[in-house]
C-alpha cells in the first residue's frame, strides 16, 4: 500500500515543521537549558503541527545525542525506534475514542512504572477538549503532581472548551494557520521530490482551499497526483469543485437582465444534471468573490481560468459593489443553509429571488401626485449633489455641448432615470446595468454629470458608443440634448443646513438616503 504523503513527509527535525517558527524556538531553547516542564497544551486549528511538534518533543527528551542542540537526532536508538512508531515509552491517546473517566483512571495507574527504553515517559492526548467533565477531574490530580518521568502534552483545536483547572497547570502554546506562501513552497518541494507536474496556479489554489492547514494542502495535493497526468489549474478546479461552469456564468448573467425565468432554468437544468445545491451554491459564492476581488483591484488573486476572467471582469464593471456584496450575502447562506429540507433547491431558489429584488431606499422628494407621501425607489436612481470633495479624473470621454444652457432640471433627469434605463436594457443590457451603479451628480452648462465609485466603473462608461447612446436614450426620455461627463466621487452627502441633525431626515440619510429635491 503506497503511504499517503503527508505521513511520508511528516516533520521528523525542527527546521522542518513550517509556519510554527514561535512555537519551535521556545521547544528548542527548552531541550538546550534542560527546562522541559512536566505538561504541556497545544492549540490551534487541525492540520498546523500540533501533533508533529508533540512527536519531535518526545524525541528530543529521550534523544542519546550528547550535544542538546542537536536533538532529535533521528540516528540514536530512541529516536529511530519514535519514527518507526515502536517507542514504547511515546503513548498517544485519542481522547475522541477514549473520553471516559474510567480511560483516564486507567493511564493513572500505570503512569507510575518507569519508563522502558528511555528517561522519559511522553503521554500525547490529541482532540483533549472531548475527555468528559469527570475524566478532566480525574486528569488533574496527575497534572499538579506527575511522576519525575511523565510528560504530558495535550493538543486540541477547540481550546474553550478546556477546563481552566487543567489551562492553568500547563505550558500553552497557540498554533497559527500557516500563511499560503509557506504553503506553496513547502508544497512546491514536495510536489518536486515526488516528480509531480503541476501549474503554479494550481499551487497556489490548493494552498489557498487547505485554510492553512498543511495537513490538509498535502492531502489535497496527494489526490491531485492520484489523477495520474500533469496537474493543471482547470484540473485542480473541477477535482476540488471550485471550477466556475457555464451555469454559474448564466446564472449571474440571468441576475444582471433580471430575468427571473432564466435564473430559475439555470438552477434547475443544473440540479436536475446531478449536481449538489449546495456545491452550486459555493461555486456562486466563489465566483462573486472574484468579481468583489476584480472591483477591489485584485484580480490577480482570482482563481479563474482565462476565459472565465474575461467574463468575471464583464460582470464585475457590470454590478455594483454594494450589488455584488448583497449577492453574496444570499448565495453564501445557501450554501449553509438547511430550509431546503425536503426541496433541496429553495435555498438557491430564495438567494436567487434576493439578489434579482432591487433594494429599496426613503426618497425624500415629494412626488406632484402624491401630496406629501414619501415613496421608495432603488438606491442608484438617486442622484448626489456635488462636494467639494468629489474627485474628478483627467481625460474624460468627449463631450458634445448644447449652443446653450438647457431648461432641464436633475429633478426631472431623475424622474426619468428609471424609464431610461428600462429603454437601455432592451438594447445594451450590460449599459443599463452599469448605469445602477452611477449617481446623478448635477447639471451645469448643459451637461449632465455622472458619478461613480471606482476608476474601473467609470472607464467602463467612458466609451464614445456608450456615451452616445445614452445621450440618445436620455434626450429620448426628457427632450433635451444633454452632454455626459463621467467622474469619480466617493463622497457621502450630509443634511442641510436647516435639517435638524437628529431628526428623522438626517436619520434616512445616514442609513442610505440622499436628498434630490427641497421643495419650500
Amino acid at each position: 500500500m503506497t503511504q499517503a504523503l503527508y505521513n511520508k513527509w511528516r516533520p521528523q527535525k525542527w527546521d522542518e515543521i513550517v509556519g510554527q517558527q514561535h512555537v519551535v524556538q521556545t521547544l528548542r531553547n527548552a531541550i538546550i537549558g534542560d527546562r522541559v516542564v512536566h505538561a504541556y497544551l497545544f492549540a490551534g486549528p487541525r492540520g498546523t503541527g500540533k501533533t508533529t511538534a508533540a512527536r519531535l518533543l518526545a524525541k528530543a527528551v529521550n534523544c542519546q545525542n550528547e550535544d542538546p542542540a542537536a536533538r532529535p537526532c533521528n540516528s540514536c536508538s530512541n529516536c529511530v525506534a519514535v519514527n518507526e512508531s515502536r517507542y514504547l515509552d511515546l503513548i498517544e491517546i485519542d481522547a475522541a475514542s477514549n473520553s471516559s473517566v474510567e480511560d483516564v483512571r486507567d493511564l493513572r495507574d500505570k503512569i507510575n512504572f518507569i519508563p522502558n527504553q528511555g528517561t522519559h515517559k511522553v503521554y500525547i492526548i490529541d482532540e483533549v477538549h472531548m475527555l468528559s467533565k469527570e475524566a478532566f477531574n480525574a486528569l488533574l490530580k496527575t497534572l499538579e503532581e506527575p511522576p519525575a518521568h511523565a510528560i504530558f502534552i495535550l493538543a486540541t483545536t477547540e481550546m474553550h472548551r478546556i477546563p481552566a483547572t487543567v489551562v492553568s497547570r500547563c505550558q500553552r502554546y497557540e498554533f497559527r494557520r500557516i500563511p499560503v506562501n509557506e504553503i506553496v513552497g513547502q508544497l512546491q518541494k514536495i510536489a518536486t521530490r515526488e516528480k509531480l507536474v503541476i501549474e503554479p496556479e494550481a499551487l497556489a489554489l490548493i494552498s489557498r482551499q487547505s485554510m492553512g492547514g498543511m495537513r490538509d494542502a498535502i492531502s489535497l495535493l496527494d489526490q491531485m497526483a492520484s489523477m495520474g497526468k500533469a496537474i493543471t489549474l482547470d484540473l485542480t478546479q473541477n477535482v476540488l469543485g471550485t471550477a466556475t461552469n457555464q451555469t454559474v456564468i448564466d446564472l449571474v448573467d440571468a441576475i444582471l437582465k433580471q430575468e427571473s425565468a432564466a435564473g430559475m432554468n439555470s438552477i434547475h437544468t443544473a440540479l436536475d444534471s446531478g449536481t449538489d445545491p449546495r456545491l452550486l451554491a459555493r461555486q456562486v459564492v466563489d465566483y462573486l468573490r472574484g468579481l468583489l476581488l476584480v472591483q477591489m483591484g485584485n484580480a490577480g488573486q482570482v482563481d479563474l481560468g482565462a476565459d472565465t476572467l474575461l467574463q468575471a471582469e464583464r460582470h464585475a464593471g457590470s454590478f455594483a459593489t454594494s450589488e455584488v456584496l448583497r449577492m453574496i450575502k444570499s448565495f453564501n447562506l445557501a450554501a449553509t443553509d438547511l430550509r431546503g429540507g425536503w426541496q433541496p433547491s429553495l435555498p438557491l431558489e430564495l438567494a436567487l429571488a434576493e439578489a434579482l429584488e432591487e433594494p429599496k431606499v426613503i426618497n425624500l422628494r415629494p412626488t406632484p401626485d402624491s401630496g406629501t407621501k414619501t415613496n421608495t425607489t432603488r438606491k442608484e436612481e438617486i442622484p448626489e449633489r456635488k462636494h467639494s470633495n468629489q474627485k474628478e479624473t483627467v481625460g474624460s470621454a468627449p463631450e458634445s455641448k448644447p449652443p446653450s444652457p438647457s431648461p432641464v432640471t436633475l429633478g426631472q433627469v431623475s424622474n426619468a432615470w428609471k424609464q431610461v434605463k428600462e429603454a437601455l436594457r432592451s438594447q445594451q443590457p450590460s449599459l443599463a446595468a452599469l448605469l445602477n451603479s452611477c449617481r446623478l451628480m448635477e447639471i451645469k452648462d448643459g451637461v449632465l454629470v455622472l458619478g461613480f465609485a471606482s476608476e474601473v466603473l467609470r472607464s467602463k462608461m467612458e466609451v464614445p458608443a456608450q456615451i452616445e447612446l445614452t445621450r440618445k436614450v436620455i434626450n429620448e426620455a426628457v427632450g433635451v440634448d444633454l452632454g455626459l461627463r463621467c467622474v469619480i466621487t466617493n463622497a457621502k452627502q450630509s443634511p442641510p443646513p436647516d435639517v435638524k441633525a437628529d431628526g428623522m431626515v438626517a436619520a434616512a440619510i445616514k442609513h442610505g438616503g440622499e436628498i434630490v429635491d427641497i421643495q419650500e
